[in-house]
């Protein structure tokens, strides 16, 4: 963790759920934070597009969690069929929008100067940016995952970067998922390198916060949340229960 930055904990829920896990978990999540009190850090929730009325619905005067969407255009509005904008997400209740996730530029061909218009987009729209980075295992084992993250950084984040309007997630795309984490060690290499980016390429460099994502659980929070420049995580499969989720956001420093 970096000196005084609060830590953030974001949730993608990806294409999970239905109207009944979204009450279910979201009531989970509001009955933790009353028998506990507000956890150390932000917290954040990125449902799917169309759970995300209901879920503004069931945070109503939840001041301690956020809304995010998990995706948006690069366009304000227009011919878009089935696309979501950032203006859309802010309409119906979110603070945050995550652009760049591995799953977008594997499925959807989105490289990083497309991540970055999202980004723009979003922060333009008075959204925060989670601008997503990662390596893939050919990278890691090839001893490019250094250069590699790096090189994404620079092409994707936003122009007018700052403290309150981007959040850097690094994921490893080889742990997305599989239950793999890097060690330690690891984690803080590649969080050096992109604050050491983000303080060359932005005037508020220190201030940004940077995730870790991949495989976050609430058996390795802890130890991973520890590490320097590790200012919070995006948490995949773990954010879908309600227990495991709060545990994590309770290991924060």
């Amino acid at each position: 963790m970096t000196g005084s930055l609060r830590p953030l904990i974001a949730g993608n829920w990806k294409m999970n759920g239905s109207r009944a896990t979204t009450r279910d978990l979201l009531a989970g999540l509001r009955a933790f934070l009353r028998e506990s009190g507000p956890a150390g850090c932000d917290i954040v929730v990125c449902a799917p597009a169309p759970y995300l009325p209901l879920a503004a619905d069931r945070l109503e005067g939840v001041s301690e969690i956020e809304l995010g969407g998990q995706d948006c255009h690069t366009a304000v509005s227009g011919a878009h069929t089935g696309d979501v904008s950032a203006a859309m997400l802010l309409d119906v209740g979110c603070a945050y929008v995550i652009v760049g996730h591995s799953e977008r530029r594997a499925d959807h061909g989105e490289d990083s100067e497309t991540v970055k218009a999202k980004g723009e987009t979003a922060i333009a729209s008075g959204l925060t940016a989670i601008v997503c980075i990662g390596e893939t295992l050919e990278d890691r084992d090839a001893g490019r995952a250094v250069d590699v993250v790096g090189s994404q950084l620079d092409s994707s984040l936003p122009d007018g970067t700052d403290a309150a309007n981007t959040v850097i997630a690094y994921e490893p795309v080889w742990a997305i998922g599989t239950g793999r984490t890097p060690n330690e060690a690891e984690i803080g290499e590649i969080h050096a390198s992109i604050r050491a980016r983000l303080l060359d390429r932005t005037e508020d460099g220190s201030g940004v916060r940077i995730l870790y994502g991949g495989s976050v659980k609430p058996e390795n929070a802890a130890a991973i949340l520890s590490v320097p420049d590790v200012n919070g995580a995006l948490v995949g499969g773990a954010s879908l229960d309600a227990t495991a989720f709060w545990s994590i956001c309770q290991s924060c420093p």
